[in-house]
């Protein structure tokens, strides 16, 4: 097996995406006269994107602002749970935040309430969402800006520290697993931190003398119990470093500085805990496909290469805890185990055979066997935990493919097999698609009001999107019995993608039960159509939903059916999770549904102290009439306020239009809550 490992190692090598931190946050309070620059954080008397005047907010020079309580999802992103799913749609995809520029109406100035949320495209070009967390004279908001290359507004002089995370999950610092494990490879965020690369970033060898402590003129200084330690690096730009955590570093609050050109950085601090995996993926995005072989041929598993149960295979990864039997910096030809944590399989646990270094400086393996229960899709869920006791650690969600025979895998729920997802998302082929969807959702009134209210609305997008890495974000795809914690912050690395709108049509009706209605094309953004529906729209006894279009200069005519399930879902424990306990899971029961149907049960809590917010979706069948979301996963949420939501949700269908390679349908019922996760 060791000889082996040492093979598979040589081909996938170590993987060291260079990724940049892409969030700025923040939770100012403004006078009368103050402004706001969302890129930076800087409050000014003018400049900036944002202005108050006591009343209300004004965007300054060419930003723009929604405000989402005066459009038709205000009932679905308001208050603190709201911001938490907004500021996570704007994570997994900038394109999101994008669209709501291109379907509802952009003012130059809002007269904002309390928990009002706008998002904002500022003067720098980036996104931010804003929260109205308090109102008077002055106003309070919470903000979280997605930076295209993690700078934002103007560069300090010297080296700077903005963030430290694990080299392969990207959890930003916040969140109960974000810490980083003696004896891991992790990365320090920054600018001029190190001599820029003269070409591409060469990664340094583990051969003796092994990886240097001084790299491109920088040096690295990790104080943590009293005691100074410099770690080696396989690589250093001004940006970016990557390093190996000393294996003897204490536990507890620890802080890192860099020193280059004779300057040295802010002191930043992290913790240190006993251990904090990060699963090594696919496209190096942190979630999506994990990076998986068979313990016994070497094969890569991809969608047309599933996993099988009965398969030993082979996870790579950083972070198991300290490995003082073998050297932080230089490579080991017989390497040591470290633990033999717990690998979750959609949800079936199973001992690892085998958790320790793979015989390169900070670089972890775990072998374990697929156990027979496991199920079988193209996106089974898999997470590890570490460690044990108050130790125990989650690592970042990943998707593995299995099926029964190995081979093309199968989504039951999205309707793909593995060849048809990587026909239509290998290399960097253009992707031109189209999906529809119908949707109620109940939740919580806008306050002032009180009590609940019902959001109907129907959707249609088209466009093309040039993409390397199809099927590299678990937070889009699920499979049965599954569950996906989506913490981890947009980044550069892995595929990349590009969108263009589509033109299908001046407008697309939609004929359902209770009548016809049409959607129309947005104004702002090209391949958008949408309408809210009255609340007669959608009754309890569901329906057949047809959509039609006529075409455009892009899309051909077509027909696609939505058949909400009959009868609508009924939530039946709703008071149960006003309050989560996060070491307990939390069970949901329902009644109703169409046989055949999912439930979609997903949450989200935001802390408001460290800004940090993460969310999870978890897929039940219907007929089950409970689920519950296991511990492993509410752990990996922040305590503080947000929200569950249980939906009813049709299988993912399909279809056809001239010029589109692929066209989905997609319904849902649901019900959502606030709730507070401790």
């Amino acid at each position: 097996m060791k000889s082996f490992v040492r093979n598979a190692l040589a081909v996938l090598a170590l993987t060291f995406p260079v990724v940049a931190l892409a969030d700025v946050t923040g939770t100012p309070t403004l006078s009368a006269g103050s402004n706001l620059n969302l890129d930076t954080g800087a409050t000014a008397t003018s400049g900036g994107d944002i202005s108050w005047n006591g009343t209300s907010i004004t965007v300054v020079g060419s930003a723009k602002d929604v405000d989402l309580a005066s459009t038709p999802v205000a009932s679905l992103y308001n208050g603190p749970s709201g911001f938490t799913q907004v500021v996570a749609l704007g994570q997994e995809s900038a394109s999101l935040y994008a669209s709501a520029f291109g379907s509802f109406l952009v003012t130059s100035s809002i007269t904002p309430q309390v928990n009002d949320i706008l998002v904002v495209k500022t003067n720098g070009g980036n996104y931010a969402a804003v929260l109205v967390t308090a109102k008077s004279g002055t106003i309070s908001l919470q903000f979280d800006t997605l930076v295209s290359g993690g700078g934002g507004g103007g560069t300090p002089s010297g080296p700077q520290i903005t963030g430290v995370t694990n080299n392969y999950s990207y959890i930003p610092t916040g969140f109960p697993n974000s810490g980083i494990a003696p004896g891991t490879i992790f990365l320090i965020f920054g600018s001029g931190m190190s001599q820029a690369p003269a070409g591409n970033v060469t990664l340094q060898s583990s051969a003796s003398p092994g990886i240097p402590t001084q790299l491109a003129g920088a040096t690295l200084s990790v104080s943590a119990g009293g005691k100074t330690f410099t770690p080696g690096m396989y690589y250093a730009t001004p940006g970016q470093i990557a390093a190996v955590l000393p294996s003897g570093t204490p536990t507890g609050t620890a802080t890192i500085t860099v020193t280059y050109n004779n300057a040295t950085s802010n002191a930043f601090q992290f913790q240190v805990v006993p251990s904090a995996l990060g699963l090594n993926t696919y496209y190096g995005t942190g979630s999506g496909l994990v990076v998986a072989v068979n313990a016994v041929t070497g094969t890569i598993y991809n969608y047309t290469n599933s996993a099988k149960p009965g398969d030993t295979i082979i996870l790579f990864g950083s972070g198991l805890g300290a490995d003082t039997a073998d050297s932080d910096t230089v490579y080991t030809s017989s390497p040591h185990p470290v633990s033999t944590p717990t690998v979750y399989f959609g949800g079936v646990a199973v001992k690892a055979l085998y958790g320790g270094s793979s015989g390169y400086p900070g670089y972890d393996q775990i072998n374990v066997t697929i156990p027979a229960n496991a199920p079988t899709d193209c996106f089974v869920a898999l997470a590890v935990v570490s460690g044990s006791g108050s130790s125990a650690t989650v690592s970042n969600f990943t998707t593995l493919p299995i099926s029964a025979s190995g081979g093309d895998c199968n989504s039951s729920f999205l309707g793909l097999t593995g060849t048809t997802i990587t026909s239509v998302g290998g290399g960097t082929s253009t992707v031109r698609s189209g999906s529809v969807f119908i949707g109620q959702l109940v939740g919580p009134a806008i306050p002032p009001a009180t009590g609940t209210t019902t959001t109907n609305i129907a959707d249609a997008d088209f466009s093309k999107t040039t993409s390397s890495s199809f099927g590299s974000s678990n937070g889009s795809f699920y499979s049965i019995g599954s569950c996906f914690v989506s913490e981890v912050v947009s980044s550069s690395g892995g595929g990349t993608s590009t969108s263009t709108g589509l033109d299908a049509g001046s407008s697309i009706g939609l004929t359902g039960p209770a009548g016809s209605y049409t959607l129309a094309a947005s104004t702002f953004a090209k391949g958008i159509y949408e309408a809210q529906l009255p609340a007669s729209a959608i009754t309890s006894t569901g329906g057949a939903f047809t959509f039609t279009g006529t075409g455009g200069a892009d899309v051909g005519s077509f027909t696609a059916t939505v058949n909400l399930p009959n009868p609508i879902l009924t939530w039946t424990n709703q008071s149960a999770a006003a309050t989560i306990t996060r070491t307990q899971g939390v069970t949901v029961n329902w009644t109703g549904g169409a046989p055949g149907s999912y439930v979609i049960i997903s949450g989200s809590s935001l802390d408001l102290s460290s800004s940090a917010s993460g969310s999870f979706v978890c897929l039940a069948p219907q007929s089950a009439l409970t689920f519950t979301v296991p511990s492993y996963v509410t752990l990996t949420l922040p305590a503080g306020t947000g929200s569950l939501d249980v939906e009813n949700g049709t299988s993912f269908g399909t279809f056809k239009a001239s010029q589109l390679d692929y066209g989905t349908t997609f319904g849902f019922t649901g019900v959502d809550i606030s709730s507070t996760y401790q």
